[in-house]
């Protein structure tokens, strides 16, 4: 069976390039159980080394002629030594050398010859932790999809031993066998067959109507993005293409940078409602915090406001397979007001009219509307001119959540979630969060040559908290009680 390519997957494949890598990932740091002896990680990577049989998408390579498409590689092809590596920091290693073998490691594109995901398991952390560094390529996994599948891979029973890696789910395997035999089996004969038969030229119909509707709806809203373009109405609003030309959106080279910050929810969460607005607002605001600092640090702070473009993930709730399923809109990060107090109330206003605008776009028409949307930046960079010409925003952020409670790796304690995203020229810097188990988690993923000691962001990020609450009128430990 061939299995084509929606335009929305195709489109990592088709701008990808040797210094703009194209798969996400993800830093699973963890804590051995206590009873934990010497040779803990070698039998859990010894295990995993088992586990020979492999689910979609971890069978997959790409083919791009004559039309980008999956080819499924056979079991006895894939080799799990390359895919699974084990790897050692010099004890006690720290999170700076953490973070700075995982940048090297974030930095390199996946062999498109063989699937297209990497698994390191990396030891020798302080207090005998370690970590898990996961990449996959985005045409296969966005973010929720991929943080399901981590979810699913992890366990919440504490004694569970063995359990399945990522590429190995068997619940998974199972549903996807059950998916295709019904779809094998087709409509059951008889009455309900041809009722089926009478009730389709009124589904024909319908599927016009809601075609049409959904029509009037994208070209709406575009319309009203061009117009906004050409002549902004509304200074609250963000809008693409109507950004200052930053130190982010130059071009960029292979090599990554990475930092890593943290936050309890509690505290997210209880300055959002004294607020009155919600954690991702808060969390766009610090970042705005944090990069208004460091562009005035380094003399580069510029006189309009930087508008981030804001993934929005349509994937339904039930949804357990992969692909991308995401559309985007555009929100203010107030790093031109001084106040943070009233820099959360601009984010949050922008926030919401991006929202409000989206609403009338039903889930069938979110494709289309994200490929007409995003065209001429995908455009731009397919020709090279990502870095040369104005930029439609000036960063990602990013916020995914991820399973609500502890989870566990064969016995040990998963500590935090941390996610690693991509970068194109154009766009030199993404920052993500991940919600897990009462902490949100943030990467900052950076071009190590375009953003000098860009790890100060993530400190940045973490004060920046501390003087939000401060505006708020709250103390640090009023901050982390939920109100």
């Amino acid at each position: 069976m061939v299995r084509i390519l929606k335009p929305m997957d195709a489109v990592w494949l088709l701008n990808e390039r040797g210094d703009t890598p194209a798969h996400v990932g993800c830093l699973i740091e963890c804590t051995p159980p206590p009873d934990a002896g010497p040779g803990f990680l070698l039998d859990v990577v010894a295990r995993w080394r088992k586990r020979t049989t492999f689910v979609e998408p971890f069978n997959l390579r790409p083919r791009m002629v004559p039309l980008p498409r999956w080819e499924v590689v056979p079991d006895d092809e894939i080799d799990l030594d390359y895919h699974l590596r084990h790897s050692a920091l010099p004890r006690p290693g720290s999170q700076r050398e953490l973070g700075v073998l995982v940048s090297r490691l974030h930095s390199h594109p996946l062999d498109r010859n063989r699937p297209l995901w990497e698994c390191h398991v990396i030891e020798g952390l302080a207090d005998g932790r370690f970590a898990v560094y996961f990449k996959v390529h985005h045409s296969q996994l966005d973010g929720v999809a991929g943080l399901r599948a981590i979810g699913r891979t992890l366990t919440a029973d504490p004694d569970a031993v063995d359990h399945p890696p990522i590429w190995a789910d068997r619940h998974r395997a199972e549903r996807a066998a059950a998916d295709r035999d019904r779809g094998a089996q087709g409509a059951p004969a008889g009455g309900d067959g041809g009722s089926a038969v009478a009730r389709a030229p009124r589904r024909g119909v319908e599927r016009i109507r809601r075609v049409g509707g959904s029509t009037r709806a994208v070209t709406r809203l575009l319309g009203d993005q061009v117009r906004e373009v050409a002549r902004p109405r509304d200074p609250g609003r963000a809008v693409p293409f109507r950004t200052p030309t930053t130190v982010f959106n130059g071009g960029i080279h292979a090599p990554r940078r990475y930092a890593t910050q943290h936050l309890p929810m509690d505290r997210m969460r209880t300055m959002a409602k004294a607020a009155g607005v919600t954690v991702n607002d808060l969390f766009l605001t610090l970042c705005g915090s944090a990069l208004r600092r460091y562009l005035t640090e380094i003399d580069a702070l510029p006189d309009r406001d930087l508008v981030a473009a804001l993934p929005v993930s349509v994937r339904d709730a039930a949804d357990q397979g992969g692909g991308n399923a995401i559309t985007f809109i555009h929100g203010r990060l107030g790093v031109d007001v001084a106040d943070p107090c009233e820099r959360l109330q601009a984010v949050s206003a922008s926030t919401r009219i991006a929202k409000d605008l989206l609403a009338p776009v039903p889930s069938s028409a979110m494709d289309t509307y994200t490929l007409f949307l995003m065209g001429p930046y995908i455009s731009q960079l397919a020709v090279g001119l990502g870095a040369h010409v104005k930029p439609m925003h000036n960063l990602v952020v990013s916020n995914v959540p991820g399973p609500p409670e502890q989870r566990y790796l064969d016995g040990a304690t998963v500590d935090c979630i941390f996610p690693l995203s991509l970068l194109f020229d154009g766009q030199a810097l993404n920052v993500t969060a991940v919600s897990y188990a009462g902490t949100f988690c943030i990467g900052f993923t950076g071009c190590r040559d375009s953003l000098p000691s860009m790890q100060r962001l993530a400190v940045y990020w973490g004060e920046a908290a501390d003087d939000l609450e401060q505006g708020l009128g709250l103390t640090a430990r009023e901050a982390e009680a939920v109100a």
